[in-house]
């Protein structure tokens, strides 16, 4: 069965763009990018000519992967541009070139931003292309819902990769100590006790990837915004975002988690010498651990991401990308064709997950050779076919709002403090409830009382 997101209303989406046009950029650096509309996809017809198109991404070794496509296609050729991650600056040049004139034909975006792409107007609808709308059934249920955002016969962006959940775990450590290896969250807690009894943390809690912290609502069932068709509804302090955040809470108070910095040498060093002996992550991970933890190497396994009792087998998800085709790309039935290579055929998804480790939103590419395959580093678990059951339970309707920056942003402030003993994860999320309908409301963004 498919499920489906909350929707977002053609008419809202249109009365959006227009006050975000009047109103100025929010954080994200989001500039008004021209007037829009939503509903059916427009015209996607080809160009009767060779075409140039553009396209910018940061995926490691995108290039060697668009040549491909460019040796088969003398007649749509793609030349590649890269750059640093989406908030790492690409982003905020993308609304740049919006505002300029000047995008390029498609980009990398990340699904948690897509929302905001879409309320400037800065995407186009490929709804209108057939192929497009046929390739539906390709893909993850959930994952298309994030791309069409709610809209009847609309597509925004062609979904990329995935980023479900699991738990990595140092089953040599759990062994040694006589712990059971947790699968609710409740025994994750009482793991945790016996793991600092032995020295360690069962775990890191960043206060910097509040995308991961999102995971977690998101397994819980909970959703940070909504739309009814007339405004949006921010929820960071819903019943199951607070479930999180107390749960959270009460590691940290007892000393059974630690905090460092994320992506850092300490961080890495953690994982490293054992100090913490689990992590919640997605599937891109299994490389994070590989690379930033080479001496552990074969200590690892993955097992699903601790339950809530009583609610059934979910799956959280952290991260993910697609492809879109920017507004005023004037050859959008060749961007989609290339896009719809780019994600489907089982060469390109072959050459990204060998270049990147990217972890494919279609159901077939979720079953490549190399994804069958037992992971050495892993003692030769075949440690992805636990992600691809993971991925088959996430959730439908986690919906991300507009200003997604600034609600990490501001939820990372509240974290980091409360990780010092500064107020604590409720507080931080009920702070970012304030100024997230603030950030809204500075744009004229249709905020529900």
């Amino acid at each position: 069965m498919r499920t489906t997101t909350r929707a977002v209303s053609v008419a809202l989406l249109a009365t959006m763009t227009l006050a975000a046009c009047s109103g100025g950029s929010d954080d994200d650096g989001a500039a008004g990018a021209g007037g829009g509309g939503g509903g059916e996809g427009g015209a996607c017809e080809p160009a009767g000519e060779d075409v140039t198109l553009t396209y910018t991404s940061w995926i490691p070794g995108i290039e060697d992967v668009v040549a491909v496509w460019n040796e088969q296609n003398p007649d749509i050729q793609v030349e590649v541009q890269t750059g640093p991650n989406g908030n790492g600056g690409t982003y905020q040049n993308f609304f740049n070139q919006l505002e300029a004139g000047n995008p390029p034909d498609l980009g990398q975006i990340e699904f948690d931003a897509l929302p905001n792409f879409r309320v400037q107007d800065g995407l186009e609808n490929l709804g209108g292309c057939e192929d497009v709308l046929a390739a539906e059934d390709q893909f993850v249920d959930w994952t298309w819902t994030q791309v069409t955002l709610g809209e009847e016969g609309s597509v925004y962006a062609i979904p990329q990769d995935t980023g479900p959940m699991a738990m990595f775990y140092r089953e040599d450590l759990f062994t040694q100590a006589g712990i059971e290896v947790p699968t609710t969250w409740e025994e994750y807690a009482a793991a945790a006790e016996q793991v600092r009894e032995s020295g360690g943390y069962i775990t890191n809690f960043s206060t910097g990837d509040i995308n991961q912290f999102a995971g977690f609502v998101w397994q819980a069932g909970g959703s940070w915004f909504q739309n009814d068709g007339e405004a949006w509804t921010v929820e960071l302090t819903n019943e199951d975002s607070t479930k999180v955040a107390d749960y959270w809470q009460d590691l940290i108070d007892r000393d059974l988690v630690s905090s460092l910095p994320g992506w850092t040498t300490e961080w890495d060093n953690a994982y490293n010498t054992g100090q913490a002996w689990t992590w919640i992550s997605a599937v891109w991970g299994a490389n994070s651990i590989m690379t930033g933890a080479p001496d552990t190497a074969g200590a690892w396994r993955v097992a699903p991401m601790p339950q809530w009792e009583g609610e059934g087998e979910t799956a959280g998800n952290w991260g993910g990308s697609t492809t879109a085709v920017f507004k005023g790309s004037e050859n959008v039935y060749e961007a989609a064709k290339f896009a719809l290579w780019l994600n489907t055929s089982e060469e390109a998804l072959t050459l990204l997950n060998e270049a990147a480790n990217l972890y494919p939103a279609t159901t077939e590419g979720q079953q490549l050779a190399a994804l069958e395959e037992g992971v050495e580093s892993y003692a030769r678990q075949e440690i992805y076919q636990v992600f691809t059951e993971a991925g088959a339970t996430v959730p439908g309707d986690f919906t991300w709002g507009p200003t997604m920056t600034q609600v990490y942003n501001d939820v990372s402030d509240g974290f980091s403090g409360a990780v010092s003993g500064s107020g604590t994860l409720a507080d931080a999320l009920a702070d970012a409830q304030e100024s997230t309908v603030a950030a809204l409301e500075a744009q004229a963004i249709p905020v529900a009382e």
